[in-house]
This record gives structure tokens, sequence and C-alpha cells, in this order.
């Protein structure tokens, strides 16, 4: 059964202004608009609308909703397009949607919760799938690791590649694969173990992380290149952020593959270049720490993300204490398909939220 959505704290005057001949004509332009992604006009809507309301009408409501700055035109003698604003209060306010279908849910299940998968590969693989059940990019913010380490260790995986094993001291084990040089001679492998196991053991990553830089550059002339560059790509797998914790983005391809308008392809080259732009994307995930829920963030309406065009729904994710630890959350354009992606987040959070616990 379909429910209003109901966000804590929502401002909504615009709303309230709006008769019910109004909110029906705005639902059905913003409904286009996520389905098609063009413009409507008032013909097509008064045909889409089954209702008695003639052309002339339909334009005066639209000219009205346009004075309050929930659609604009994009060209002139065109049809109207949703705001950023227009997309905030429909998704705010008028948006109903239900629960998730039973296989979304045991693919999401199945997913996370994979024998032998370690920690870091079930979240990595929870940002994947919520990829590719919203056509959108997923996003994970791992939670930091504050336990000491108890053993790190370099793998040769063939040509060319390597793993780098990390086990804390209550077995939580955090697996990467990292490039490294063709022809890589093993004992450069051990040497690198050996120089980060003798410097992060007992340690947490924070606080090893600028004993080993400043120790990287004092015994340089000890250590091969190969060693080093070994070292230094080790210790950036667990690099700390400004968040303490580590962002993974999954599915940009996803994203690519949907896009059918040339001006859809411009926005989400910009949003490839916010994605860049990690520490700015890591502060806006730090605000669904200020509130319960899945929170959306929509186009320019947020100055930390400010992407016209562009969304992002998110929510966060809690360990047995009830702490928010993390977020999860899809990333893309603006007409996304709130009414099921939004459950989607929500509960792939849950269960996320479940096997930290």
């Amino acid at each position: 059964m379909a429910q209003p959505l109901s966000f804590k704290g929502l401002k909504r005057p615009l709303l309230d202004d709006l008769n019910e001949r109004s909110r029906e004509i705005f639902r059905h332009i913003v409904e286009a608009y996520v389905e098609t992604g063009a413009p409507i006009g008032s013909r097509t809507l008064s045909r889409r609308l089954g209702l008695d309301l003639s052309p002339a009408t339909i334009r005066n409501v639209m000219a009205d909703l346009e004075e309050l700055g929930l659609l604009f035109a994009p060209h002139t003698s065109a049809g109207r397009l949703p705001t950023d604003l227009g997309l905030s209060m429909f998704v705010h306010g008028l948006l109903e949607h239900g629960n998730i279908g039973i296989e979304e849910r045991q693919r999401i299940e199945a997913q996370c919760h994979a024998q032998g998968r370690s920690y870091s590969e079930a979240l990595e693989e929870a940002g994947a799938t919520l990829s590719q059940l919203s056509r959108c990019a997923g996003l994970v913010v791992a939670p930091k690791v504050d336990e000491a380490l108890k053993h790190i260790e370099f793998v040769s995986l063939g040509p060319g590649r390597a793993l780098v094993v990390m086990v804390t001291n209550s077995g939580k084990v955090e697996n990467r694969v990292i490039d490294v040089p063709i022809g890589l001679p093993p004992s450069s492998l051990v040497q690198a173990s050996n120089f980060l196991t003798a410097r992060l053991v007992g340690r947490t990553l924070g606080e090893a992380q600028k004993t080993v830089k400043q120790e990287l550059e004092e015994q340089q002339a000890q250590l091969d290149e190969i060693t080093t560059r070994l070292v230094e790509a080790g210790l950036a797998t667990w690099s700390p952020n400004a968040r303490g914790g580590a962002l993974i983005v999954r599915g940009q391809a996803q994203l690519l593959d949907e896009i059918t308008a040339i001006e859809d392809l411009e926005r989400v080259r910009q949003l490839f270049a916010a994605l860049e732009a990690r520490e700015t994307l890591l502060k806006l995930l730090d605000l669904t720490e200020m509130a319960e829920g899945v929170q959306i963030f929509i186009g320019a309406e947020n100055e930390l993300f400010g992407v016209a065009g562009c969304s992002m729904v998110v929510a966060p994710y809690q360990n047995s204490q009830q702490q928010i630890v993390g977020a999860i959350g899809v990333i893309g354009p603006s007409r996304m398909d709130y009414g099921r992606i939004i459950p989607l987040v929500d509960y792939t959070a849950k269960v996320i939220g479940r096997l930290i616990g």
C-alpha cells in the first residue's frame, strides 16, 4: 500500500499554497519528467489528465507554478519542466512510495551476507547492488577503522596485481587489490610486508599513518623504489580521510547506460567531477548524521553539492550501540525514480546496520 513520505522538520509553505487542481497538474508534470526527461505541454497534459480541463486552463496553472519557482520553460513555446525546488517539493510532500519487492530484498540480503566475504567486500557489494537496482551510482561511507592491527601482508595475485591483507586484533579482515609493477620480485613483497608490520601492528591506522609517512621519507634510501611504492600503495588503501572512514563509489557506468539526452549526459559529466571532489561529498554525507532516516539532496539546493540536474538519496546506518557509523545511498540525474529508489536505499541501510551489529 503506497504511503506518503514524511520527513522530519520539512517546511512546506509552497505546498500549502496549491489547490487540489494545481497539485494534480504539478504531479503529472513531474511524473512525465521522471519518465521521459522531456518538457510536457498543456495539450499533452490535458489528454494525460483525462479531466475536463482545457489546455488554456492548464496553461494558466502552469504559469502560476512557474511564478512560484516550481516550473520553468527550457525554450520559448516549449512545455514545462520542474525546477530543483519543484522536484524537492514533490519528493518531500507529494511523492508516494511502497515497499520494495521480495526479489529485491532477497538480492540485497544475499549480496551483503555472502559467506567468505570480508567486511569491506560486503560494503562494496552493497554499493554495487544498490547501483544495479537503482540504475544510479552507488556510494558507501565505510566506518573508520579504530581497532588495533594484528597483521598486514602483501600477496602476489599474478603479473601486475597484489592483494593487501590487513587483520585487526578482533579478527576483522580487510582485503584490497592494488596494481604493482610487472615482473615484481617476491623479495619486494616480503620487504614491504615486514616494513608495514613493524610499524602498524598494535596501532590503529590513524595512529600509524603519520609515523609510517615520516619513516618512509627517512628510510627511503634503505628501501628500493619498488618497495617504497608498494608500502605507499598499501598504506593509501586505508588512508584515513577527514571523516575518518572510506568513500566507496560503484556503478558510474550504470548512469551512462541510462543516458539518452545530451543535456543529461553533460549533467552526469558534472556529477562525475563532483564525485572526484570526495572531501566535499563526504561533508555532504556528514549531514546524514544530523537527522534520522533517508535524506534527499536535489540539484543546487545544497551549497556543498551544487550540481544542477543531479540528486543524491542517502541513509545512515548504525552499529549495535545505535551509533551512526556510516552512510549508503545513490547519486544520479535529478529525474531518478524516487518512489522506487528511496525504499531501496532505506532497506539497504537497515541490512548493513544488521550486518555491523
